[in-house]
């Protein structure tokens, strides 16, 4: 495995966490993202403690829950499943907390902006003060479900707003007008990027593929990331039908044989 290739936990959908930790063991895998829905089913406290005593490299911490934006009533649930989240970033030495901004409902883009930064006011001081960031994650604007930030520039301008980091989803922005442009302005914000490939013609979400079986132009990609000087994590992040129909263990391991051939190839 690369060194700076990551699995993240949702390639593994509907793995539980010990299934997960036992693939991990088997195939080699090190660099990880952990699942906080995983760790949640699975038992905050003693899920922890697995990963620690695994001995993985956490890069990421992933699925924090979306507030919701419109509904300022239901955001105090979600800080205190944010600290959680944060305590046991703090445990695992996880790299950066990745999540969506969650969904507008009937607010605009800019008072959903104005209200993010209002639930997350109170989190935000306590994640610096850890040495944890966050990383917001941009979408397919088909999930305005789990946010409202659709495009990489967006996610960029959001983050510098919040002093916060920014999760790139290659999948959600490969297509972007400008986007060596906005990588190359951006990658000071950059905490992780999320990789997997994508068929042209799919009219379905999430529906990706192992990288290198798509059309996404990866290696143009992801090397315009590293001549930004991007020094992170590459995180595989693989989920719908096709991975289901391949089966987890096997699309899993061609996408780190894959990545880590990209990633050679490209000097990172």
């Amino acid at each position: 495995m690369h060194p700076r290739a990551s699995l993240s936990a949702i390639s593994t959908f509907s793995w539980e966490l010990d299934t997960d930790l036992a693939f991990y063991a088997d195939a080699g895998i090190t660099n990880v993202g952990i699942s906080v829905a995983k760790l949640e089913r699975f038992g905050w406290e003693e899920g922890t403690r697995r990963v620690v005593d695994a001995g993985l490299r956490v890069t990421n911490l992933i699925g924090l829950g979306p507030f919701h934006l419109a509904e300022p009533n239901r955001w105090g649930a979600q800080r205190e499943r944010v600290v959680r989240a944060l305590d046991t970033a703090t445990e695992v030495g996880a790299e950066c907390l990745v999540f969506t901004t969650g969904p507008a409902g009937p607010l605009p883009w800019e008072e959903a902006a104005d209200a993010l930064e209002a639930a997350l006011a109170p989190v935000l001081p306590e994640a610096r003060s850890r040495g944890v960031p966050f990383a917001i994650e941009h979408t397919n604007s088909l999930r305005v479900d789990v946010g409202f930030v659709h495009t990489l520039a967006d996610a960029i301008d959001l983050a510098r707003r919040l002093d916060a980091g920014v999760c790139m989803e290659v999948n959600a922005c490969w297509a972007e007008r400008a986007l060596a442009d906005t990588i190359t302005a951006g990658a000071d914000r950059f905490r992780l990027v999320q990789v997997s490939d994508f068929a042209v013609g799919t009219l379905s979400t999430p529906n990706r593929l192992v990288p290198g079986d798509g059309d996404i132009p990866l290696e143009r990609v992801l090397g315009q990331v590293l001549a930004a000087d991007y020094q992170g994590c590459f995180d595989l992040e693989l989920i719908g039908p096709r991975i289901d129909e391949e089966g987890y263990d096997s699309a899993c391991r061609r996408s780190i044989d894959r990545l880590t051939e990209l990633l050679d190839t490209l000097g990172a």
